[in-house]
């Protein structure tokens, strides 16, 4: 299967090996500049991954997978967006950067073992559902290489939450 006519499970896995990948070259970068730059692979992987799944696979899932799984996916994703949003503005020299990216990483696991569970996870009941995974394939990479190529253009978009309604926080001093 090559990737152009991958399916949107297929899609989907291999986008999650790629990012575990680059979590684990994190983990031994060393230098500012290298963490930066993986960081910033990183937050695109993911950016481009949350909108396919958000805009084409997740909704192609409604109704015929179960209802909390598909919840518990949005809610994962806005939790991991709420700190790529941090990275994307952060630095290196920020305090907590390594610690966010390290927590960062510990969420997408999460996510991915929910949605890779073998008999229950999201992807295996869209597969007994019977869902069209080729076309949907087909779909999310032609839209994952078009958001690809704007983020390489014009920079990061605004991330986008869909279950969170923006409570109000106060940030308190840091720990140091």
């Amino acid at each position: 299967m090559t990737a152009k006519n991958m399916d949107a499970v297929a899609l989907l896995k291999a986008d999650h090996r790629k990012v575990a990948g680059l979590f684990e070259k994190f983990e031994s970068a060393k230098g500012a500049a290298s963490k930066r730059k993986l960081v910033e692979e990183i937050c695109t992987e993911l950016c481009v991954h949350t909108a396919i799944e958000e805009e084409i696979f997740y909704p192609a899932c409604k109704g015929e997978v179960e209802k909390d799984i598909l919840d518990e996916a949005y809610v994962e994703h806005d939790g991991a967006k709420a700190l790529l949003a941090e990275l994307i503005d952060g630095s290196p020299s920020d305090s907590f950067y390594d610690a966010k990216v390290h927590v960062l990483a510990e969420m997408i696991e999460h996510h991915v073992e929910e949605e890779e569970k073998r008999s229950e996870g999201l992807f295996a009941q869209a597969k007994a559902a019977g869902l069209p995974v080729d076309d949907l394939g087909e779909r999310m990479k032609t839209r994952k290489d078009r958001l690809t190529a704007d983020i390489k253009a014009n920079g990061f978009p605004t991330l986008q939450t869909r279950s969170f309604s923006g409570p109000k926080m106060k940030q308190g001093h840091p720990v140091n």
